[in-house]
């Protein structure tokens, strides 16, 4: 398998550069994948995404699972930030699941 892209140019042309790996930023994306399941963010201004709540919870389920496995390893500014982004995917999971029920039954 080639390292070049069908154009030829060379695969480094096109590289963004990343932050360092870190428990922040793998909690930050983690954070970031469950928020756009639940559509709390939007790619356009004239699209509003549909909340895929399955998805969502698995999402939250394994920032859960996170948080029981490192007890006790963390930084306090780590554990903050992983409870925390816990804390209010919960209530928004919560909020989205009520709007969802509630335009259900509109429809109906």
């Amino acid at each position: 398998m080639s390292d070049q892209l069908p154009d030829e140019t060379p695969q480094e042309d096109f590289q963004i550069p990343l932050p360092p790996a870190s428990f922040s930023f793998l909690v930050l994306s983690l954070r970031t994948q469950a928020e756009l399941q639940l559509g709390l963010m939007r790619y356009s201004e004239e699209e509003k995404p549909e909340p895929n709540l399955p998805l969502a919870r698995h999402g939250i389920d394994l920032m859960a699972v996170l948080l029981e496995k490192t007890k006790g390893n963390l930084t306090m500014e780590e554990h903050r930030l992983l409870e925390n982004s816990l804390t209010e995917l919960r209530f928004r999971f919560v909020q989205v699941s009520d709007d969802v029920a509630k335009a259900a039954a509109q429809k109906a």
